[in-house]
């Protein structure tokens, strides 16, 4: 019984620790993808591609980056307003390699799109930073 209560207690332990990081993890990651969709904002588009993650950079060209994100944006006007809906940290997305992500989605409305859902997904680089490796507005 003894040996019991002591696993149960690191158990718990364990799981408190993970959530703690995991926590925090979120938190640095929806820091660095709010900075992120601030260059998008105010229409610095080319700094946003220099500041996203490797991955998201070698799998799209800076200029083709600037022409799609200035279409989709011009079309759905300025952001009015943007809430948090749900974060989650993972180690695997499909059809990304392993590592560490968060997953973001926001509500947001635009000034010609009433409703939305945008998803920005930051990744831990090597350098330990997280910057954003996907950005979707559906």
């Amino acid at each position: 019984m003894k040996y019991l209560a002591i696993t149960l207690m690191l158990s718990l332990l364990y799981t408190a620790t993970v959530c703690a990081q995991d926590a925090e993890h979120i938190e640095e990651a929806q820091n660095s993808a709010i900075k992120w969709l601030a260059l998008i904002d105010t229409g610095q588009h080319p700094e946003s591609w220099d500041h996203a993650a490797e991955l998201f950079r070698s799998s799209i060209g800076k200029s083709e980056w600037q022409k799609t994100i200035f279409s989709v944006r011009e079309t759905f006007g300025a952001v009015k307003h943007r809430k948090l809906k749900t974060s989650t940290y993972t180690k695997t997305l499909p059809g990304a390699p392993d590592g560490e992500y968060v997953v973001l989605q926001f509500d947001t409305r635009f000034e010609n799109k009433s409703r939305a859902i945008e998803t920005v997904t930051p990744m831990r680089e090597k350098d330990g930073s997280w910057k954003v490796s996907g950005y979707y507005i559906k």
